[in-house]
């Protein structure tokens, strides 16, 4: 009884301390249930029942956590018999997290709170390997929780970051990489030299000479890419060189470029877009190599679904400007459909001469477009 009694003065004594670091209101949690929590385990056995752990439920509502939103996230964590999340909040209170961007995290992504303090400690040295301080990365965890705890294995984050850096990416190459497309380091290794290898073979088959320096220039451009299918990127492949009937050079450059972007869609709607801008630019009387020009100068129109780019072209025609004009400055296209409207009923209003000034006006920022309809406007009249 003695021992009972002195084990829970200490654990008694841990909890006080806990409250007083986190500032919270003091826990309103058994001994017992507060010493489960502490020592939980980062696997987290599930309890036998859909029931859910009180005890954890008590401690997420005393760290501000949203149960109601983690409940929705991933409800097989609230039944679990060990969990970490004081551990966790006070790992990432030392990081520099505040108590409501740490709440935000748990709400978010719950599992976050199953991970051990060793391989909580371990995952940030890793990104501090690529990022500069620790208020970037609670940046990057208050954004998006999941980039950070989606994967539970370390080795496999190291062994991608290492050979990732041996295709000559650099340290802001890596640090888009984990803030926009997190996943590519939770894939198993195999399967991104996978990617790479089928790259460099494209490279190959097109006729170019470093494959290596291709597929690091992909990468680069489209940071979406390793989490994509093999299969999905060669499909797209071959269908842009069969519809557009582009040469291995052509295409080639058009991978280097902005064109490795829309290597992300997918089969089915690159395929529709394709085949609707043939079809609509035919009706305004393109020629073929008149499309695949306007594709090579600005492949970013196939982001552009039918029912977006059909109304788009048909806005900028009826405010007065001339097809020819759009396939010289397709960049037009960027904006929204209102946007344009508004911008050509400004320059109606001012007697704009599209003819005579071109249409680049369109194309400008909205504080120069509004400077130059003010001096426009304050023009005398011929």
């Amino acid at each position: 009884m003695a021992a009972v009694s002195g084990l829970r003065t200490l654990i008694s004594v841990r909890h006080s301390v806990i409250c007083q670091s986190f500032r919270l209101a003091p826990l309103q949690l058994t001994l017992t249930r507060l010493s489960w929590r502490q020592y939980s385990d980062s696997n987290g056995q599930q309890l036998q029942s859909n029931t859910e752990n009180k005890s954890l439920l008590e401690n997420l509502n005393l760290l501000g956590v949203d149960v109601k939103m983690a409940r929705q996230r991933q409800p097989g964590v609230l039944r679990k018999t060990f969990t970490n999340e004081l551990g966790l909040a006070k790992f990432l209170q030392g990081k520099g997290a505040s108590r409501n961007v740490i709440a935000s995290i748990v709400s978010r992504y719950p599992r976050a709170i199953t991970r051990s303090a060793d391989h909580l400690e371990q995952r940030w040295q890793l990104w501090r390997n690529v990022f500069n301080t620790d208020a970037e990365i609670v940046n990057i965890l208050d954004r998006s929780p999941e980039s950070f705890f989606r994967s539970s294995d370390n080795e496999n984050l190291k062994k991608n970051i290492d050979f990732l850096i041996s295709l000559g990416l650099n340290s802001k190459d890596l640090h888009r990489l984990l803030t926009t497309a997190p996943r590519t380091f939770s894939n198993s290794l195999e399967l991104n030299k996978q990617m790479v290898e089928l790259l460099e073979d494209i490279c190959l088959e097109l006729g170019g000479k470093n494959p290596e320096q291709f597929a690091k220039s992909v990468i680069s451009k489209n940071l979406y890419i390793l989490i994509r299918s093999t299969k999905r990127v060669k499909t797209n492949i071959d269908n842009l060189k069969t519809s557009l009937k582009l040469s291995d050079a052509e295409l080639l450059a058009l991978l280097q470029g902005h064109g490795a972007d829309i290597l992300d869609l997918s089969n089915e709607y690159l395929k529709k877009n394709v085949n609707n801008l043939e079809q609509k630019m035919s009706s305004l009387g393109c020629k073929k190599n008149d499309i695949k020009k306007l594709i090579i100068n600005y492949p970013m129109i196939l982001y552009i679904g039918p029912s977006t780019l059909n109304p788009k072209l048909d806005c900028l025609l009826k405010g007065g400007i001339t097809i020819k004009q759009i396939l010289e400055k397709p960049k037009v296209l960027d904006y929204s459909t209102q946007n344009i409207t508004e911008r050509l009923k400004e320059l109606q209003r001012v007697g704009y001469d599209f003819e005579k000034n071109g249409i680049h006006i369109l194309d400008t920022s909205k504080k120069r477009f509004v400077a130059k309809i003010e001096k426009l406007s304050s023009l005398p009249e011929d």
